[in-house]
């Protein structure tokens, strides 16, 4: 157990002795005064984070724990600043980030009157929180702060720890209850808790595996990868999927399933098995109606999401690690299991082709995804928030190594331009390239602050088509959209006002000689960089 309270030490020395023995060095916040007592003066060793608004802090600490593998702190300021962060989190918990969230109060020897900044904070964030943690005395923060790191990485996703601002300086004593310093989880899967899936997939004529975000890890992928052969299945990625779960690269990947009932049944009907990894089967978007699949097909899920399970329509559930499970599921077919002859989906290529647009004259999305994809290496991470070009990019940048890809699981927006800041904080041995639509950086556009702030060398890929082009895409199957263009807005203004280095590019031309130029350095980059991309209408 933790120990070495000493006669001396404050709950707030204290605190900072928790956060180094777990690793939570790097804070991201943006302070009010319910927080100074905290942050004035921090120790040399504790790296303060500011964000410009409580979005930007939220999201580039998820980018920082998903990025780390591990969980990330973050300090909000009482009412207002876990009330602008509600969103930020509730994409954190579905993108599976751990996170500590120490939220400020009012000093809790006057509580009960109610002074000013004080917080009704216990159900702010609603549901979308693990918990959310009151320490009962002064005393007690530090251990609350173990606990919720460990129930952060637990179940990944945030945890509340809702701190009074005098409880900082109190002193410690010996009657704390302390966390384990050490928690492990085992990862083991036996032959029996796999049973009724192999019984499933060992009768399969035709299978085919369906991956998710759930499946982005280098053990998941390598247990996928030798299933795969041993059906000699296609694989197929789930719609709307925030991570990649396979490598795209591989001739096995058959691309990414749609989101419709109708569509989907389609896709999977030559497949009389199909094994979903690391997913729900399977999320929709607009609903229709009928089954998910053919009526014959059985569904085999694997997660270690209980939710994901429970929710999924399957003939058989797994829950447990996706890699122990789908090793365990690939032991314990025979060799022999696979049937050849079966089914094959479109190849990638073909649907890349019908895809891509072939006049190279117009500067579309594809024509600079289809530059880019020949020039990335294949440790390059791509964060997207571009919902209008996002098919595109998936299908033409193929991700080709585990944390290679990353969007918001919400479909919220406001995620993507913070998150890759934080992801690239937190692995700077990998560059890392930002894919956002004009709409969408206008979210949270003042995280580039904390870009340029601190040294962050992403690009980002602003795709400006002067419209909210989803919706209107949408809202045209039923009448005219009430809203008007985003013409007048400047992007790249708006970055340099915030002193990121900014270029417009407008022609192919201008594209081929930018990615020529940033590309080949992006690995060593050490300061970001805003790419306005004039899109040709209707883009």
């Amino acid at each position: 157990m933790l120990t070495g309270v000493g006669e001396s030490q404050t709950v707030r020395s204290a605190v900072f002795d928790v956060c180094r023995h777990y690793g939570l060095t790097t804070w991201f916040g943006n302070p009010g005064s319910t927080e100074i007592p905290l942050l004035a003066d921090l120790p040399d060793d504790i790296r303060y984070v500011l964000g410009l608004h409580e979005n930007a802090v939220v999201a580039a600490a998820a980018g920082f724990a998903i990025g780390t593998e591990s969980a990330a702190l973050v300090s909000l300021h009482t009412t207002a600043g876990l009330g602008n962060a509600v969103s930020a989190i509730a994409t954190a918990r579905v993108n599976r980030a751990p996170l500590v969230v120490l939220v400020g109060q009012q000093d809790r020897r006057h509580l009960l009157a109610e002074p000013f900044l004080t917080g009704r904070l216990g159900s702010l964030a609603g549901d979308y929180v693990l918990d959310v943690l009151n320490p009962p005395r002064p005393q007690d923060v530090p251990t609350c702060i173990a606990q919720a790191r460990h129930t952060a990485i637990a179940g990944r996703g945030p945890v509340v720890v809702i701190v009074p601002m005098g409880d900082w300086d109190e002193p410690m004593d010996a009657t704390v209850c302390t966390a384990p310093s050490y928690v492990a989880s085992s990862s083991g899967v036996s032959a029996g808790d796999v049973e009724r899936a192999v019984e499933v997939l060992s009768d399969a004529r035709a299978p085919a595996l369906i991956t998710g975000a759930g499946a982005d890890s280098a053990d998941t992928w390598a247990a996928l990868v030798s299933l795969a052969d041993r059906l000699d299945c296609p694989v197929f990625h789930e719609p709307f999927t925030s991570r990649a779960g396979f490598p795209q690269d591989s001739p096995r990947f058959a691309g990414f399933l749609p989101a419709g009932r109708a569509a989907l049944r389609e896709r999977l009907a030559p497949y009389d098995v199909v094994l979903v990894v690391g997913a729900a089967m399977l999320r929709q978007y607009h609903f229709e109606s009928g089954p998910l699949v053919a009526e014959g097909t059985r569904v085999v899920v694997v997660s270690d999401d209980p939710a994901e399970v429970r929710r999924s329509p399957a003939d058989v559930g797994v829950i447990a690690p996706p890699a122990s499970a789908v090793a365990a599921i690939d032991a314990g077919l025979s060799a022999g299991s696979a049937t050849p002859g079966r089914p094959s989906p479109t190849g990638i290529a073909d649907r890349l082709r019908l895809r891509l647009r072939a006049d190279g004259s117009a500067l579309t999305p594809e024509l600079l995804f289809g530059q880019l994809a020949t020039r990335v290496a294949a440790g390059t991470v791509i964060v997207e928030e571009s919902p209008s070009s996002r098919d595109a990019l998936q299908l033409l940048v193929p991700t080709r190594e585990p944390g290679g890809f990353l969007s918001a699981a919400m479909g919220g927006l406001g995620f993507g331009v913070p998150a890759a800041i934080g992801l690239r904080m937190a692995r700077p041995d990998r560059p890392v390239l930002a894919v956002i639509g004009d709409g969408s950086s206008i979210y949270c556009i003042q995280a580039l602050w904390t870009a340029v702030r601190y040294d962050v060398g992403v690009v980002f890929f602003v795709m400006e088509n002067g419209h909210y082009l989803v919706m209107e895409r949408l809202t045209e199957r039923r009448g005219k959209a009430p809203w008007p263009s985003l013409s007048g807005v400047s992007v790249a203004g708006l970055a340099r006002g915030f002193g990121v280095p900014t270029v417009e590019v407008r022609t192919p031309e201008e594209v081929t000689a930018l990615l020529d130029d940033v590309i080949p350095g992006l690995a060593d980059r050490n300061e970001p960089l805003l790419v306005s991309v004039a899109l040709a209408a209707s883009s």
